[in-house]
């Protein structure tokens, strides 16, 4: 939809600003319990998401031609919009896959340097230790710190591999946080919550 607003502005600005209004309003929801979540997304979201069907089924969007690239951006919209609706029947379904898509950047960005990786073994004990990195990442943790002591230990014949989990090994050895991580990501978060609760106080 951004990358079309110069074929036909007003209609994807229309269609923008109906988007920014699930986000600001999802902003608000993501401290909620999944119920409280659900309830809310239900009385609030569940009106724009049929304001946006209406426009996309009505006379103002006709004329729109299919390989324009606002076309294109409405016929996404329209072949999925029963999916892009799902989160609202559940509190605990995201509303995009945003986050997956950042993982799945990691394997495309190392495509080309696994290419010639040397034979299917090799493969699988790279594809395990990315796994055992891209975790540890995902937990804030020191990697090399984490890497290393988790292959210490099964080198040494340690089993424990719930221990052996980021997520469980973290609570025993607090000092291998990234503090750092953790500041940049909630400043992040304040920095677009602050900007949606600005565009919410503009709308008033």
């Amino acid at each position: 939809m951004f990358e079309s607003q110069n074929n036909h502005p007003s209609h994807a600005a229309l269609l923008m600003g109906l988007f920014q209004q699930l986000y600001d309003i999802e902003d608000r929801a993501k401290v909620f319990a999944p119920d409280n979540r659900r309830s809310l997304r239900q009385s609030v979201l569940l009106p724009i998401w049929d304001e946006i069907g209406a426009y996309l089924a009505s006379d103002a969007v006709a004329n729109v031609m299919p390989k324009e690239p606002f076309g294109q951006a409405i016929t996404y919209l329209r072949n999925n919009i029963e999916a892009l609706r799902v989160h609202l029947d559940d509190g605990l379904v995201p509303i995009d896959n945003n986050d997956t898509e950042q993982l799945m950047k990691q394997v495309a960005l190392g495509r080309k340097n696994w290419m010639f990786i040397g034979s299917i073994d090799a493969g699988n004990r790279a594809a395990d230790l990315l796994s055992i990195v891209s975790s540890a990442a995902r937990n804030d943790l020191d990697i090399f710190v984490y890497v290393k002591d988790v292959l210490d230990k099964l080198l040494g014949g340690c089993r424990d591999f719930e221990a052996m989990r980021p997520d469980v090994w973290k609570l025993a050895h607090p000092e291998a946080v990234r503090i750092y991580r953790q500041d940049e990501r909630r400043h992040r978060a304040e920095v677009k919550s602050a900007k949606r609760a600005k565009r919410r106080g503009s709308r008033r």
